[in-house]
């Protein structure tokens, strides 16, 4: 039976659909029903990774390392993973999240930069942490360069090295193409974070597991970025079907995602429009909130910003172009009137 471990990301990826405000009670409790499910990991930071809290990304409404604490304080043997993304996260955050709990990094870079991860891969290897390379919009990248790059991640000291679809761009081919050229071209262990942009981030995952991923990211209720993430109760449900080794308890996670998660959600992961268009351009998910509130202030289609971010290729941290496009169209519209 093939072994596969889940890690849930609800408390990081969730952190973008509520605008970064979890409290300290919500993720007490989330995480007393991972740890009565039997999660091996989840994650805690603010969507953006460790020092995400900013004017740019959203302010958190409680500090990360509070929300790391309290989760440490009710994770019995389950682990605690946060992100850091090299340029918005430093060193000192690495310090401060393993003082407050965390055991595994996840040093996250966009798919053709993993040459930034070096230092932040090196000390979370000296703090004793699990580290994971994250490879972000890996639909950007053809194959070949997505293999140089998890090599890089290899050569620092990465223990495992993810194909993040950060968009929900991918098809299930494109997903098996690249994690069978991982297996066959580095040592590590390889996982797979997917969005449902598509709706296609069980069948994704599915196709990564299928080609030799045994690390995948899934969300209670889909709680995360764009349209969300794969549903963590769901795959563990499919995955038992399949035949695949979780160790996650099925009807314990059920009741973590609907008696826990479900009541403070502020609305359901469902793909509307703007978010399908996000996958079918090929923009990174978390830009969903920023495209929605810059279309209602210049009274513009979000659709057509978020087809002009595609176009410009528009990564993590741009997220000023967001309000720049959707002016420039209303300010198009004005003249064209």
């Amino acid at each position: 039976m093939k072994k596969i471990t889940v890690l849930d990301v609800t408390l990081r990826d969730g952190s973008h659909s509520m605008r970064h405000a979890f409290t300290e009670q919500q993720v007490r409790e989330v995480a007393r029903g991972l740890r009565k499910a039997k999660m091996k990991y989840f994650e805690v930071s603010h969507g953006d990774g460790l020092g995400g809290s900013s004017l740019q990304y959203g302010f958190s409404k409680v500090d990360e390392l509070k929300l790391i604490e309290a989760a440490r304080e009710e994770c019995g043997e389950s682990a605690i993973s946060v992100l850091i993304l090299p340029g918005i996260g430093v060193k000192e955050d690495l310090k401060n999240a393993v003082k407050a709990g965390a055991k595994m990094a996840r040093v996250a870079t966009h798919v053709t930069e993993a040459d930034v991860a070096g230092q932040h891969i090196y000390l979370s290897r000296e703090l004793g942490l699990k580290t994971v390379g994250f490879l972000m919009m890996a639909h950007m990248a053809p194959t070949s360069v997505i293999v140089e790059q998890a090599k890089l991640f290899e050569s620092y000291g990465a223990e495992i090295i993810y194909v993040t679809d950060s968009a929900g761009a991918l098809l299930p081919h494109e997903v098996k193409e690249r994690i069978a050229a991982l297996k066959s071209h580095v040592s590590c262990e390889i996982g797979f974070h997917a969005h449902n942009n598509l709706s296609l981030a069980l069948a994704n995952t599915l196709a990564a597991v299928e080609a030799g991923a045994t690390y995948v990211d899934g969300s209670l209720r889909c709680l995360g970025a764009g349209s969300g993430n794969t549903q963590t109760e769901v795959m563990v449900a499919v995955f038992d079907r399949l035949g695949y080794e979780t160790g996650i308890d099925l009807y314990s996670v059920i009741d973590v995602a609907n008696e826990v998660v479900a009541p403070f959600m502020p609305r359901p992961q469902e793909i509307t429009g703007s978010s399908l268009i996000m996958g079918y351009a090929g923009v990174y998910s978390s830009f969903l909130l920023f495209t929605q509130e810059a279309a209602k202030k210049y009274n513009v289609d979000e659709r057509e910003i978020l087809v002009e971010l595609g176009k410009m290729k528009a990564v993590g941290g741009q997220e000023d172009l967001i309000a720049e496009i959707a002016r420039e169209i209303a300010n198009h519209k004005q003249t064209v009137n």
